[in-house]
């Protein structure tokens, strides 16, 4: 198999499990409980006006039988149209190309610091496998990687944001600033929460790439290495981290699929106007269109960062010989 036809093949799978995910992203909010009209219009109105919850669903579309609703959903998908938010009467593009941004600002440097510092640590680590170093940093990031998220981000608010005053309780910026005072306003609100991403972040990819950097250490090309005179670390930064940073590629790739979603509880937390917070407010009233957009993006980002994983790997590892690819 040609490198073309692998890459071929690999798109066809993907454009399969985008299919299986629309039918199943049109599906799911349908099985949850409730009326996205009763947020609209409030209890009183639904049960004693139902000429206008009937007026209402008709303009929606959701008095056509499920076929019809989802070969009109699928219909408007490949024609860019993802509806109008039920909630907030605006399209759903519009709003998830805005919150979007904001999740973007908060994840993007907790992926990319998260993964230095995880291979910085981890290889270090893990080529001095039971020295006090790797003793007191293994201990110390499995503790850290057993804490939920969401109980360190409040207990990170309420020392240094409510006690020490030191950053802001939440929110993305205090509002009345423009130019280089916003930007140093956005980032402020930032430190807290990247701070939070990062440190999880780091923790797992520090015993990935621990454990794999043991794994190949005890490799022959390691001997071979050391028998022509290249020093430890040389050996360690050139030849076990190329081998052991492979499987570090898909845990990146899947930071950066589920990245719109990932980070709910700690948007929650320090009111993060992200992604993660638009998915939960969605739920809540039950907003059909925006849950259909929120979850295709999330589909569409985690496709994507797993056939560039495919690619990396293809390119990183002479191991995998796409015309000898078989499945």
């Amino acid at each position: 198999m040609t490198r073309t036809s692998y890459l071929l093949y690999k798109s066809l799978r993907y454009v399969i499990s985008f299919f299986v995910i629309t039918t199943i992203t049109f599906l799911i909010p349908r099985l949850m409980p409730g009326d996205p009209f009763i947020s609209i219009l409030g209890k009183e109105v639904y049960f004693h006006s139902p000429d206008v919850v009937r007026e209402l669903k008709s303009t929606y579309g959701l008095d056509r039988p499920l076929p019809d609703q989802y070969f009109a959903f699928i219909f408007n998908l490949f024609h860019g149209n993802l509806g109008y938010s039920f909630h907030y009467s605006v399209p759903v593009a519009d709003i998830l190309l805005y919150k979007l941004m904001w999740t973007l600002v908060l994840l993007l440097p907790s992926v990319i610091l998260g993964a230095v510092f995880g291979i910085i640590l981890g290889g270090i680590c893990g080529w001095k496998s039971g020295s006090k170093t790797d003793k007191c940093l293994t201990s110390g990031t499995l503790f850290i990687y057993s804490m939920p998220h969401y109980w360190l981000a409040m207990l990170m608010v309420i020392i240094f944001g409510y006690y020490l005053n030191l950053f802001p309780l939440g929110g993305i910026t205090e509002g009345g600033y423009s130019g280089v005072e916003k930007i140093v306003d956005v980032l402020w609100h930032m430190c807290l929460p990247v701070g939070i991403l990062t440190l999880f972040s780091t923790t797992f990819n520090f015993l990935i790439i621990r454990n794999s950097v043991i794994q190949f250490s005890h490799e022959d090309f390691v001997l071979c290495a050391r028998a022509f005179g290249l020093s430890e670390w040389q050996i360690l930064w050139r030849h076990v981290m190329r081998n052991a940073i492979l499987p570090l590629i898909t845990v990146i790739a899947l930071d950066f699929g589920f990245m719109v979603s990932g980070a709910l509880l700690v948007e929650i937390i320090f009111s993060w106007g992200g992604m993660g917070t638009l998915m939960y407010d969605a739920i809540l009233v039950r907003d059909y269109p925006l849950l259909y957009g929120i979850f295709l993006l999330i589909g569409l980002c985690v496709i994507f960062a797993n056939f560039i994983a495919d690619i990396l790997y293809m390119v990183l590892d002479p191991r995998i010989k796409p015309y000898s690819y078989n499945e």
